[in-house]
């Protein structure tokens, strides 16, 4: 286990409900054929009748069958760090949203393997194979909708990743001995008709307040509004467009998200950029466990327990907001962000007041003149790295969605005149999610970490790994610049 190695760990873990452990492993009852989380509220079993799995799709494997209880498609996903090994990470992450266009074998091709290569380290690490863990992941997303919305049964099929309706039928019949039919009346839509409510877990506890805070000062004008409780934002993903609203659920263990049914067919993507956007896969304990019992950051952790590292919805974004914020403060580069929505942005319908843009992709920057650029109001030369970074992008040269080589990523960004060592980690730290990203040549850090001296910052980070991200997050808060 990679949470606890000893089983007796595990079970007093279960025994206790420990919400810490939710998501990081998974308890199959052997009397019932039926898996949990160890945060289900039925009676604990007994020891002897517990098998304990890193991962649902091990369970589901071994034949067990999910809890209507405690369901846990709703649990949180494992940590960036749970992945013994880079190639599996990414795997992951892209096995998360949309599987690429030709399968497994189209996955390996995009992560520069062979698919039996990818399939031999997926199974020898995570115990399951691939296409395992996609089937899980949108089985579990299956059963959401089923449970919680008014979607009918062929739109769930189809926004669930199958490819027609019997297939559907089938799996479900196998894996929870139901029809589609006869889960949904277990269970109790939610939201208007017309709507989708999703709900993502997570480990409690978590900053909302801080993140939203951090969120709302980085707010791109038009795209998205940030309030002292919620998130409302306009979104893009492929062909669709839309909106959202995104809040935390009174229990503190999920984040509820709304949005139209028309997006029903990008629920997976949008399901998982909300998953990156509000680091909802993080493991607090983890994090607080190993920065508590330092001078610096013992004190910091402590003042915001559950923090998390803010993500990106779209890496694009924030790599422009990263540019545009090069030798600025953050409000300034806010205003300057909000020109570039309302210039090169597109127009869209949303019941949100102060949400009513898309913001610019990479191919519509890729066209426009620095010249035109930089009349927002920037030097020419920050102008015409915005051009070469959204020629990059678009090319594909520079990956900034999930699953992305992060070294590779960094040499690539690097490469493109204009792009320094800051701008390359803080877009590691939030389009990619690397918790041990650390831009040593940010002012703040320099001069609270290094004495004004990068290099004695980060080594003075060293004690932070592999946390740096969260460590210089902290920092920020704590200078006032969160």
């Amino acid at each position: 286990m990679s949470v606890v190695t000893d089983v007796e760990g595990l079970y007093r873990a279960l025994a206790a409900r420990d919400a810490r452990f939710d998501g990081r492993f998974y308890v199959g009852v052997t009397t019932t054929g039926i898996y949990c989380r160890p945060i289900c509220p039925a009676r604990t079993p007994m020891r002897g009748r517990c098998r304990f799995f890193r991962r649902a799709a091990e369970a589901e494997k071994e034949g067990f069958r999910a809890c209507f209880r405690c369901r846990p498609e709703l649990a949180p996903g494992g940590a960036p760090l749970d992945a013994p090994s880079q190639l599996v990470r990414r795997a992951v992450a892209r096995l998360e949203g949309e599987v690429p266009q030709g399968g497994i074998e189209g996955l390996a091709e995009s992560l520069g393997v062979t698919a039996r290569h990818l399939r031999r380290v997926v199974h020898a690490e995570l115990g399951v194979g691939p296409l395992e863990l996609a089937l899980v992941h949108r089985l579990g997303l299956a059963k959401q909708l089923l449970r919680d919305t008014r979607l009918p049964i062929a739109e769930v099929a189809f926004a669930s990743g199958f490819s027609s309706v019997r297939r559907f039928n089938a799996v479900c019949a196998q894996r929870f001995g139901k029809t589609p039919t006869a889960l949904r009346r277990t269970g109790v839509p939610r939201g208007e008709s017309g709507t989708l409510t999703l709900s993502l877990g997570l480990r409690p506890p978590i900053a909302w307040s801080e993140l939203l805070e951090f969120l709302r000062k980085r707010a791109l004008g038009g795209v998205e509004v940030v309030t002292d409780d919620c998130l409302f934002r306009a979104v893009r993903v492929g062909s669709r467009t839309g909106h959202l609203r995104a809040r935390l659920a009174a229990s503190g263990r999920a984040v509820e998200v709304v949005l139209p049914a028309a997006l029903a067919p990008a629920v997976v993507e949008i399901g998982a950029r909300l998953r990156r956007l509000f680091d909802l896969d993080a493991c607090p304990d983890a994090l607080a466990a190993r920065l508590a019992s330092d001078p610096l950051m013992g004190p910091l952790v402590a003042k915001t327990p559950g923090i998390r590292l803010p993500g990106a919805f779209d890496g694009f974004e924030v790599a422009v907001r990263a540019v545009l914020g090069q030798q600025i403060s953050v409000g300034a580069a806010t205003t300057l962000a909000g020109r570039w929505v309302e210039r090169f942005g597109e127009p869209v319908e949303t019941p949100y007041p102060g949400v009513h843009r898309l913001p610019p992709t990479a191919a519509t920057l890729a066209t426009i003149e620095p010249s035109e650029i930089a009349s927002l109001g920037m030097p020419i030369t920050r102008a015409r790295t915005l051009r070469l970074l959204a020629e990059a992008v678009a090319a594909g040269r520079v990956e900034l969605g999930p699953g992305a080589d992060l070294d590779g990523t960094r040499a690539a960004l690097l490469a493109i005149p204009g792009i320094g060592p800051w701008t390359a980690e803080y877009v590691a730290m939030r389009a990619l999610g690397a918790p041990d990203a650390f831009p040593d040549g940010d002012l703040v850090l320099r001069k609270r970490l290094g004495d004004g001296v990068p290099a004695a910052a980060r080594r003075r980070a060293e004690a932070f790994r592999p946390y740096r991200a969260y460590a210089a997050l902290l920092v920020w808060s704590s200078a006032g610049g969160g």
